[in-house]
């Protein structure tokens, strides 16, 4: 079925940006992508599909306004920080507003407009029973997403992100430019990463297709490293490897608890919990859904390098003598 008119919420993130692309370059539908500020979606404003609307899409007032007309929604808003909970049993208040309470208010949306085709975001590892707050409410959002058995519902829940622009292998290359070593929590923890290209492709690829309707999807990458493999090759491919030494889990938690006071967060005591079960998928990524994984040394290089697209096009055209 084509979709005339999808509403993108979360778009103008780092995953979202290239859902937007593509869904620009590969369908006829017009989009609308909410924002809170307006200079965090300048970029998507070159496609001419794509329409962005300053909104607080957690007022369900102001998001029943963007249901004008749609006829699809993916709902792309995760984070990966949160106050922490009573008694340690809660999502946390951050989390339970962006992954439970959101995912929630965007069915109810669906149902009062009659919307039927929902694409949602969760993660891999999300489990009722997880041991970090993220993991829970992750699982959580995906009750909400199914909660409405007359919506035409998918999940998918990805591995850790990377591409131009993640913060995720980029924070680890920034990282050991600045320090002489790397001392790393869960340093044997496994992942299985999975190009954001790839990411949005499954989106796209599922929107357009019915038998996807009604599943959950994990999307990974082809191949599993442990952390402290992709935070070497996070430092050898930006020219700053360092030496890396793992932390006992004593030491592991007083890291994180630290780096959850410090500017920008950069770990928490909750994504040490996140680690305890490896994050690897328990198969390839669905056929139905056309999409062949990108093996991360094809990509990574080349932006933890610093050489990022303009660059490359500088290059063809210095060589072309234009």
């Amino acid at each position: 079925m084509a979709y005339k008119n999808i509403l993108v919420i979360g778009g103008s993130g780092f995953i979202g940006s290239q859902v937007v692309a593509q869904l620009a370059r590969s369908t006829a539908s017009r989009v609308v992508v909410p924002t809170r500020r307006y200079e965090r979606s300048k970029h998507l404003l070159v496609m001419p599909t794509v329409r962005t609307v300053v909104a607080d899409v957690h007022d369900e007032a102001v998001l029943d306004a963007l249901f004008d007309g749609v006829d699809a929604v993916i709902n792309l808003v995760g984070i990966l920080h949160s106050r922490r909970g009573p008694g340690g049993s809660d999502y946390g208040p951050d989390f339970r507003q962006a992954h439970v309470e959101l995912p929630r208010k965007i069915v109810a949306a669906c149902g009062r407009h009659g919307v039927k085709r929902y694409l949602h975001m969760s993660a891999l590892g999300a489990s009722a029973q997880g041991a970090s707050m993220y993991q829970r409410s992750k699982a959580a959002g995906e009750a909400a997403a199914f909660a409405d058995a007359g919506m035409a519902t998918t999940v998918f829940r990805p591995s850790v992100v990377f591409g131009e622009g993640d913060r995720f292998l980029n924070l680890f290359a920034a990282l050991q430019k600045r320090f002489p070593i790397m001392p790393l929590g869960s340093a044997d923890a496994k992942f299985q990463p999975v190009y954001v290209g790839d990411v949005a492709q499954a989106f796209v690829n599922a929107l357009q297709r019915a038998s996807t309707i009604g599943k959950t999807y994990e999307l990974a990458g082809p191949k599993v490293y442990t952390l402290r493999e992709l935070v070497y090759l996070a430092g050898a491919c930006s020219g700053h490897p360092r030496r890396i030494v793992g932390l006992p889990p004593m030491l592991a938690t007083l890291q994180a608890l630290c780096l959850e006071y410090l500017p920008g967060r950069m770990m928490s005591r909750d994504n040490l919990a996140s680690m305890r079960a490896d994050n690897i998928a328990g198969g390839p990524i669905a056929a139905e859904l056309g999409v062949t994984p990108t093996a991360l040394e094809a990509i990574a290089p080349r932006y933890l390098a610093g050489v990022h697209m303009q660059q490359q096009m500088d290059a063809h055209r210095s060589g072309a003598r234009r």
